[in-house]
């Protein structure tokens, strides 16, 4: 392997004997002649081989040619991570590149015990690897000595950022010896990223390999297009429908974990749970078992997930939608490693297409747009798994053949084919029948969109309809905002098959597509009832709308001729909308503000205030002030 003749030997032969047969581009970059003690900021895809490619490029400056390490003291390499996973991760990955060279390597996470991991310090380590809050723990209290410390790694520096750990970073790179390498290593380098690396960095080498330029091309995106109350039942025929070996499903709270991992529990599935809420125990046992096979299916959220590595992994699901390019890119970067082939599941609601589509468009990503699979589907996919089953490639045993005589003499061919189906299927959920949903069909280009200033476009003709009413109306305060989803969700149908919607007094007309009309009344049942106590009625053609409407919604076309009478709901006027006539009232009509309110006339102002005795009002000659009595309480 020309790529490692300028490193040591024994990590050379460690690469060899773990079956490294060529390099991936991060790898052979930081190998390069310009990366020769220099600081860099490198920027490759999720999966790419970053923490082999930091271990290799430290390998000159700890070995400082050598090949074996002496005895260990004060660390030479500090590795931070953002968790607790992906630091024990990557203290893995160090110990076998570095097994050759005599290296010890020390982890120190939170979670674990703080005093093994200081009886592990005092006694020496080469390299040690950290979360950031531990790391300054240690620091604070002088348990880890940095004053030998050649270089200080920051893996997927991003999102250490994200997390909130800038403070605990600046504190330990300033606390580090001036002197000294500085590797930042992230998947993306936004604008925080860049800022660190100025403020920290000599210098730096920036490295931006080809795979970073084209995303997880082993990557299959498919997003799902589903109703919002089958998003369930959507992810079950997909893990039915690909039966991966490992499977990951992504969720945006711990809420949603516990509730996904009670309801695959219930349905059969071999399911474990990751979420910040779990202890560090927990969170091994659970990775555990996804890598020895007691379980099939992860259900996380995206900081407990952070830089999982499961061996294997071919489906990733996204439950819930991430909220950047970013996040989308990390959670997919899951699966689809080292040449694998992955799948990357984006489970859509109607209302979420747009910002599904906003998504990948920003990550530079091309998706399959489809429905998922239906229960048929994930039933002839069980059905070709069995046929291409290598058991039956298998030649019969000696010691088999009078069982199986037996069999075929007692039960038959058909009988024994039907025993074997039901065997194969036994402990299989069942796949669900999802709500059959208008397809979508994402826009290629921006430009194709109308800009924000020009007006909407009407839906046009509605075509074909059937008329419903409801036997509810403005009386019963009835709205669209819960009106349409109960009726999608109690009719099986989507906002696409409702027309318009005329409201009057008691009464709702609802104007609904003709083919989709029988499955409408269908789903009703027979006692035509909603909720709220609404019942449905079907009528034969137009409502008849000649006791006033106060408009369409959602309505296509205004039915001509039908004039609201808008008098026959009018509020009565108030009592003294109209001017009263008071007699004798001398004011202007341009001064009076209150007409009922009778002033005096002008003519006992005329005298002036100046010529009037003190104390004197005018209109009130000889009459007292009453003295000011409190109200009792």
């Amino acid at each position: 392997m020309t790529e490692l003749d300028s490193i040591a030997p024994a990590i050379a032969q460690a690469l060899t004997k773990r079956g490294y047969s060529e390099l991936t581009p991060v790898q052979k970059a930081v190998l390069g002649p310009d990366m020769e003690g220099r600081d860099a900021l490198v920027s490759a895809q999720t999966g790419s081989g970053k923490t082999v490619a930091f271990g290799l490029a430290l390998a000159s400056t700890l070995l400082d040619g050598k090949e074996r390490f002496g005895q260990a003291g004060a660390p030479l390499a500090l590795a931070v991570a953002p968790t607790r996973e992906l630091a024990l991760q990557v203290k893995r990955e160090l110990d076998w590149l570095y097994e050759l060279t005599g290296a010890t390597v020390v982890s120190c996470v939170g979670g674990m015990d703080m005093r093994t991991e200081k009886r592990a310090l005092e006694r020496g380590a080469h390299i040690v690897v950290g979360t950031p809050g531990r790391l300054c723990d240690h620091i604070r209290r002088n348990a880890l000595d940095m004053s030998s410390l050649k270089a200080v790694v920051l893996d997927e520096a991003d999102e250490m950022l994200d997390l909130g750990f800038r403070e605990d970073l600046e504190f330990i790179l300033e606390e580090a010896p001036t002197e000294r390498r500085t590797l930042m290593f992230s998947a993306t380098v936004p604008r925080s990223i860049a800022t660190l690396a100025k403020n920290y960095q000599k210098d730096a080498l920036r490295i931006a390999t080809q795979a970073e330029q084209k995303q997880h091309i082993d990557i299959e995106y498919r997003a799902l297009t589903v109703a919002p109350s089958d998003r369930e039942n959507a992810i079950i025929n997909v893990l039915r429908f690909y039966e991966a070996r490992n499977a990951l499903v992504f969720c945006s709270t711990r809420a949603a974990v516990n509730h996904l991992t009670a309801r695959f529990n219930n349905r059969g599935f071999a399911v474990v749970a990751m979420s910040g809420e779990l202890s560090q125990n927990e969170r091994t046992h659970a990775l555990q078992a996804m890598r020895d096979g007691r379980a099939r299916v992860c259900i996380a959220t995206d900081v407990a997930a952070r830089g999982i590595d499961l061996p294997g992994l071919e489906l990733v699901i996204h439950a819930d939608l991430p909220t950047n390019p970013e996040t989308l890119l990390h959670r997919s970067g899951r699966t689809g490693r080292a040449g694998n082939k992955g799948v990357s599941a984006l489970i859509v609601p109607h209302s979420a297409r747009r910002k599904a589509e906003r998504l990948l468009r920003d990550a530079n990503i091309t998706a399959t747009w489809a429905k998922p699979p239906s229960a048929d589907e994930v039933s002839r996919r069980d059905d070709d798994r069995i046929l291409a089953d290598p058991a039956f490639e298998e030649p019969i045993r000696e010691e088999e053949q009078d069982f199986v005589r037996q069999l075929l003499a007692k039960h038959g061919p058909e009988q024994l084919a039907a025993a074997f189906v039901r065997l194969s299927r036994a402990g299989r959920s069942a796949p669900e029948d999802l709500m059959d949903t208008p397809s979508f069909t994402p826009s290629t280009d921006r430009g194709d969109r109308p800009e924000r200033s020009e007006p909407r476009t009407p839906r046009g003709d509605f075509g074909d309809s059937v008329w419903f009413s409801l036997s509810a109306g403005r009386k019963q305060n009835v709205e669209p905002r819960w009106l349409i989803p109960m009726l999608c969700r109690i009719g099986k149908i989507t906002k696409q098959e409702i027309g318009a919607i005329k409201m009057q007094t008691e009464e709702t007309y609802i104007e609904i597509a003709r083919d989709w009309s029988d499955r409408f009344m269908e789903a009703v049942g027979p006692k035509r009832s909603l909720e709220k106590g609404i019942t449905v009625t079907q009528l034969d053609g137009m409502p008849n709308l000649s006791g006033g409407s106060r408009g369409a919604l959602y309505a296509d076309k205004k039915p001509g001729g039908d004039k609201p009478d808008w008098n026959k709901d009018a509020k009565p006027k108030r009592k003294f909308d109209a001017k009263p006539d008071f007699a004798g009232d001398r004011t202007s009509e341009k001064t009076d503000t209150k007409p009922w309110v009778k002033k005096p006339a002008k003519a006992k102002y005329d005298q002036p205030r100046t010529d009037r005795p003190k104390g004197d009002k005018p209109g009130f000659e000889g009459a007292k002030r009453k003295p000011f009595k409190k109200k009792a309480d």
